[in-house]
């Protein structure tokens, strides 16, 4: 995406504004390309079916997107971050329970995003079927999305830059092209009138089920929520005045050309390509192609900024990721990347046609946006809103969203399945992953570190033992300098006595603000045990090789600590010393005894940890400079064990 360290994000700006429009709106703007065609189907065009689904069209946008998104939820922002799991860091210590919809709405936005580009791209070059029936649709659909994925890598940056310009093209394109179509018939401007969708949804023979359909005009609002910390909130409000008065217009103008073809059945015409001139036709495919691509670029890093928060948060086990540029915040997880692009591909040759991608698409976004409601009223009570307003809000959204995943329930046959398994499936990942790993935390047993201290002193000198580094830096997970874990005294004296001139406790906090870079020093004994603590983002990436180095010859200029240097020459290169990590890796002891609750848990935590990113290259530390000891974990020993003994 393009960097937004040009511009004060929290300010209006031109470029603000220019990148909103280039990467926030890229999912609801492509809408357009595919919302008539899944609510018309194959039904013959009639009056009460196109005005009552315009009218739905239009409320939706302002109560779901409008209203919900982009006046209410954009203010619950989390140091300029949005997103579902930014939201839940702002209320989590309220209630513990709030992990659960904050997982679940997380889990269902990642599975949608398999159907999203695949959709998104074959409506544009379906497009061309209304003057090439027999085009082969799936081997361009499948050539466009695997150039994209293998783009990933590359970083966005420079082709970044185009997105803004392009989105703006293609939102005045359909904005003005809405407007030629609908300048042939005003009449449809009466749809605006709630009136009309209320009889849609009660009178229209299947009316209500077709707001399954409808909701497709809305589905990029939570991705909108998620962009908030790329251009900031008042960009994006700003940018939304301009978007919605272009999707307005183009919804009203499919509306005019379709109430002028009735009893028409639409088989591969697409009112969207349909209303425009012929001249236009072309050139409507390329631009509609391009947006596409550009949709589907904003939600791929989008989804990689939603696993990398899950990671930071201790959500979802950790993976590798990667940074193909310097702008801030963009990011690459190369098994997410090809994760999300076998799904990509399996839904092209599931689904085969856009037609059948509208039947399936939808359904987890309808409970994400649940899930964002009731995190959202947590939020307002947090922040002590008026109780009857926020009753209110609470009665409308849930009322709008129950109605939409009532409707939306008729595509778990037609490929909705699909997602909704996907997404529990994350869902239990995410939960598997969080739960045993409290477990597991919770297991940790610590010791006072003063009453060590002289033994820690005698190691250090006892020049019988080999100096095995002049800094021996262990990870820990205590928040007090003057705590530390019992594994940590074991490894120093039991099982490979560890003699150095200095002894370092480092923990990493991971911060609910997102790109916070601090640490702090505790001298616990001069010249024989410091403690270090970093206060890290949790979009920061970790890398606390870099960071520990900076910090050592910091201090050491400042002359906050001595070492030995009876091998100067050897040390020439770095004055402060050579330093050596000590990391841990757990294992499942065989002395266990769990119950079944328990067990299963922790045998599916460490199934899962196959997949983990192990601690050297998650923290980004040198390998040469890393030692890894295997610790068994005991939850829960096994008592009464009858041993007999025999003697002759």
């Amino acid at each position: 995406m393009a960097s937004h360290q040009s511009f004060d994000i929290k300010k209006l700006s031109g470029a603000g504004f220019l990148i909103a429009v280039g990467i926030v709106f890229g999912d609801i703007g492509t809408s357009p390309l595919y919302t008539f065609k899944a609510i018309i189907k194959d039904t013959p065009i009639n009056t009460d079916l196109v005005l009552g689904s315009v009218s739905a069209i239009f409320w939706t946008l302002f109560f779901q997107t409008t209203l919900k998104y982009v006046i209410i939820t954009l203010k619950a922002d989390n140091n300029g971050e949005g997103g579902i799991f930014s939201l839940y860091t702002l209320i989590r210590r309220y209630k513990k329970w709030l992990l659960i919809p904050a997982l679940l709405g997380g889990s269902f936005l990642i599975a949608d995003s398999i159907i999203t580009p695949p959709i998104s791209v074959a409506s544009a070059i379906e497009g061309l079927k209304m003057e090439y029936p027999d085009l082969p649709v799936i081997p361009i659909v499948l050539a466009i999305l695997t150039g994209l994925f293998l783009m990933q890598a590359l970083g966005s940056n420079k082709i970044g830059k185009i997105f803004g310009p392009a989105m703006m093209v293609w939102f005045t394109m359909i904005g003005v092209m809405g407007l030629y179509a609908l300048s042939k018939d005003f009449s449809v401007l009466k749809a605006l009138n709630p009136v009309y969708a209320f009889h849609f949804i009660t009178d229209y023979p299947g009316g209500f089920w077709l707001l399954g359909a409808v909701f497709l005009c809305t589905t990029g609002a939570e991705a909108l929520y998620s962009d908030l910390g790329h251009c900031g909130r008042k960009n994006i409000e700003a940018s939304w005045t301009f978007i919605k008065i272009c999707l307005v217009l183009c919804y009203f103008g499919q509306a005019a050309w379709l109430v002028n073809h009735q009893g028409m059945v639409l088989g591969d015409i697409n009112s969207f390509f349909a209303m425009m001139p012929g001249w236009m036709f072309y050139p409507a495919v390329f631009i509609a192609t391009a947006a596409a691509i550009i949709a589907s670029q904003a939600l791929i890093s989008g989804t990689f900024t939603l696993f990398n928060e899950a990671m930071r948060l201790k959500l979802f086990p950790r993976l590798t990721v990667l940074y193909p540029s310097e702008v801030r915040g963009q990011l690459y997880i190369p098994a997410v990347n090809w994760a999300l692009f076998a799904g990509c591909v399996g839904a092209v040759l599931y689904f085969k046609e856009s037609k059948n991608m509208e039947a399936a698409f939808g359904l987890s976004v309808t409970l994400t946006m649940l899930m964002t409601t009731i995190l959202l009223v947590f939020y307002m009570y947090a922040k002590r809103r008026n109780k009857v307003f926020i009753a209110g809000l609470t009665l409308l959204f849930l009322t709008i969203e129950v109605s939409f995943l009532i409707a939306n329930l008729q595509k778990f046959k037609e490929g909705g399945f699909i997602t909704l398994f996907l997404g529990l499936f994350l869902f239990w990942v995410m939960y598997t992953w969080q739960y045993a790993g409290k477990i597991k935390d919770g297991l940790l047993k610590f010791v006072n570190l003063h009453p060590h201290i002289p033994m820690l002193d005698a190691l250090s000198n006892d020049t019988d033992i080999p100096k095995y580094a002049t800094h021996v830096v262990y990870l820990t997970n205590s928040t007090r300098p003057e705590k530390i874990e019992e594994r940590i005294v074991e490894s120093i004296y039991y099982k490979s006595p560890k003699r150095a001139d200095l002894y370092w406790f480092v923990h990493i906090n991971v911060t609910d603000e997102p790109y916070t870079m601090e640490y702090k020093t505790e001298t616990v004994e001069k010249d024989e045990v410091m403690s270090v603590t970093f206060n890290l983002g949790f979009r920061i990436v970790p890398r606390i090789n870099m960071l520990f180095k900076t910090v050592l010859n910091d201090l050491y200029e400042k002359k906050e600590f001595n070492v030995s240097h009876s091998d100067r020459l050897f040390y020439r290169h770095n004055p402060a010393g050579e330093y050596r990590f000590i990391i841990f890796d757990t294992y499942l002891s065989q002395e266990n005894e769990l119950p079944l609750w328990k067990r299963i848990p922790m045998k599916l935590y460490f199934i899962i940890k196959m997949i983990d990113l192990d601690t050297k290259r998650s923290f980004g530390l040198d390998h040469s400079l890393v030692t890894e000891e295997k610790v068994p974990l005991v939850v829960e020993s096994a008592q009464n064990i009858r041993l007999k003994r025999i003697t002759e």
